[in-house]
This record gives C-alpha cells, structure tokens and sequence, in this order.
C-alpha cells in the first residue's frame, strides 16, 4: 500500500474523499433522495437554478456500498495507471474535467434524473488511456493495455443502454472528455503530442461544454 500511495497518491487521495461522503452520508441519513441532495447529487433543475456546483460534487458521492465499492476498485485501477503515464496533476486534471463533462451530459440530456457517482470522471480516464493507445502506437505496452480498456468501456456502455437508471449519458460524456483532455494536457512522460493536436483538442473540449451546458439550461 505504502508504494501505491507513492506512485499514485492523487488517486489515493481521490478514493478517500470519496469514502469520507459515503462515511459522512451514512450518519447523517443514509441514501435517501433528500441526504443525495443535501450532500450534492446532481439534479439538472437545481443546477437550472445557480447550483452549478452538483455538477462537481456528484461525482464524489455515492448511492450506496455496492455503488463505492465498485467505483472505488475501478478507480484504483485505472487511476494507478494513467497517473504513472501523465504524472499527478494532470491525473487529478483529467478527473475533475471528466466529471464535469460527463455530468454536463447528463444535464444536457437526461434533465430529470438524480445522477451521482465516480463513474463519469473513471469513464474520462478510460479515455485518456485510449488516447494514449491511439497516439503513441509504438509503445507496445500501452497500445495493448489500451486495447483493454476500450473493450472494458464497449462492455460497460452495452450493459448501460440495458440497465434502467444507468446514466449512459453521463458515462459517454466523461469519456469523450477524458479523451480530448488528454490530448489537450498532454502527456510529457510518453513523448510530445503536437500543439495544433493539442489546441484544436481543448477548443472542442470548451465548446462541448458550452453546448451541453447550453442544452441543459434550455
């Protein structure tokens, strides 16, 4: 445990904000509608009404045990590895715009659901790590593993678009955001991605959100 916070303590860090919620949660009223709003579940007529900030503390909250735990191991998994690959800051740059992206989607096109969960920003490394698949071909090792991931995510979104109350919405946005973030943040430890690759990825990323946004409000 002591090499995995070492290498990877963002993610570390990241996982235990999110049990402190699920802690913080249990004791206050467990996982009623009412305690997932009180503590910051993203629901789009409340975001409507200047509380914009759900769409960054759903994604530390969670429904119940079964629900972290998943997302916890899941994040532990990917999260190791692409902080290892784009170093601690972009890792926690990643997540954050994952779930930010990934939760504007939601706004945008499932406007009267309860969403809350890791989910969205996990989806948006699974990106990110498929970016790099994609950009650095020649690195056999992450082009394999990046081939793992992508067929993971493919399983996933087919188990989504048959699971009632799974927002597939909110997953596929974090992933598109996960992989363009990557592209516009670059990964430094991997080699150089080129600056018109890296801009024209951040402008698609900045009117993306504005379009989900956009969508969500009218």
């Amino acid at each position: 445990m002591k090499i995995v916070w070492q290498k990877a303590p963002v993610t570390c860090c990241l996982i235990s904000v999110m049990v402190i919620i699920y802690l913080g949660m249990l004791v206050t009223g467990g996982f009623t509608t009412y305690n997932l709003l009180r503590w910051g579940a993203l629901y789009p007529p409340l975001v409507v009404h200047s509380q914009w900030w759900r769409l960054f503390t759903a994604g530390f909250i969670h429904l119940g045990w079964e629900h972290i735990l998943m997302n916890g191991l899941t994040l532990y998994l990917i999260g190791y590895y692409v902080e290892q690959l784009f170093g601690h800051w972009r890792l926690l740059g990643l997540f954050i715009l994952s779930v930010l992206g990934g939760n504007l989607a939601s706004f945008a096109f499932d406007p009267t659901a309860i969403a809350a969960g890791a989910s969205t920003g996990i989806f948006g490394l699974f990106g990110a790590f498929i970016f790099l698949g994609s950009e650095f071909r020649n690195n056999n090792g992450v082009r394999l593993m990046a081939r793992q991931f992508l067929i993971l995510v493919v399983i996933n979104v087919v188990f989504d678009i048959f699971m009632p109350h799974v927002g597939l919405a909110a997953h596929l946005g974090g992933f598109l955001v996960g992989f363009l973030a990557a592209a516009a943040l670059g990964a430094p430890r991997l080699g150089k991605i080129s600056l018109l690759k890296r801009l024209l990825s951040g402008t698609i990323l900045i009117v993306l959100g504005f379009l989900f946004y956009g969508l969500g409000r009218f």
